[in-house]
């Protein structure tokens, strides 16, 4: 769940509808297609082979093979439920970053470093603001923490030089 957050950029609420026949294979990666996102927005979210691959542990491990990605296992070991709610995975992530010393870490926080080591990556922000599915170049920006440069400007060293005449 975790990895799907942090790797996806997926919402609490985006990654508790998520259905295994969601997770697609096209044009040679791995994809979540047709994603409902926050005001009904659609997205396409590539998936990193590293998150497959975690996905593919649970799903194994859980014999899921359709249906809502995470769901609760009882003591027996066996999956029960129609899934998690927005909130359970809030408690999870919680306490998993609580169980690392990770105080004050929100699910939320893991849609932000998504973003932000996309951009360390060299991610174009208009490619960013697909993935996260942001409607508002702003609101990536925010995100990000972008502000703008004036000393070494983006356009300073852009190769245009005047001739001198």
């Amino acid at each position: 769940m975790v990895a799907l957050l942090i790797g996806c950029g997926l919402r609490r609420a985006e990654a508790a509808a998520l259905k295994i026949e969601e997770i697609q294979l096209r044009e040679g990666h791995w994809i979540i297609a047709d994603l409902k996102g926050k005001g009904g927005h659609i997205r396409t979210v590539p998936v990193p082979d590293w998150v497959k691959a975690r996905i593919d542990a649970w799903t194994a491990s859980a014999c899921l093979n359709t249906g809502i990605l995470f769901r609760a296992i009882n003591k027996a070991g066996r999956t029960w439920g129609n899934g998690f709610t927005p909130k359970v995975i809030w408690s999870i992530v919680k306490e998993a970053a609580a169980n690392s010393g990770l105080s004050g870490l929100a699910p939320h926080d893991l849609r932000r470093t998504c973003a932000r080591l996309c951009h360390q990556a060299g991610g174009e922000l208009e490619q960013i603001q697909f993935l996260l599915g942001h409607v508002s170049i702003e609101t990536t920006e925010r995100y990000l923490g972008c502000k703008q440069r004036l000393r070494n400007a983006v356009n300073d060293n852009i190769g245009l030089q005047p001739d001198g005449s």
